[in-house]
């Protein structure tokens, strides 16, 4: 049987350069495609040769939802993976995303932060 791997989440955003722009500082990433949405807005794919996130921006102005983690189907955090966890930290602050939620349990330490949007990032290490 074959794997298959994820190649793309989409996401909501205000605005899809400046994520876009963090995303790339902080985990390397590059702006694989931009432009028009299929329907309304503006979408930026950022990721790597692999996989990417669509960060997609609609037309009108969204207002932030409820909680994802008690909406059913909702998206609840993304997380990357490092080799130095505490240099990634202090490069995420200098962004100024506030840190939190530290933890050391098997298989990995990791973090979290919440980006402009209220998206929840976790930050993990296995090295």
């Amino acid at each position: 049987m074959a794997t298959a791997k994820l190649e793309h989440l989409n996401i909501t955003v205000r605005d899809p350069d400046a994520t876009a722009a963090w995303m790339g500082r902080l985990f390397g990433w590059h702006v694989r495609w931009e432009g028009a949405a299929m329907q309304t807005g503006r979408t930026v794919h950022v990721g790597d040769d692999e996989s990417y996130i669509a960060l997609f921006s609609p037309a009108e102005d969204v207002a932030p939802g409820s909680s994802s983690y008690a909406t059913l189907g909702g998206f609840n955090h993304l997380a990357v993976t490092v080799d130095d966890l505490d240099a990634m930290e202090e490069r995420v602050k200098a962004e100024g995303f506030e840190t939190k939620n530290h933890a050391d349990y098997e298989p990995g330490r990791r973090f979290y932060f919440h980006d402009q949007d209220g998206i929840e990032v976790e930050v993990v290490s296995y090295a």
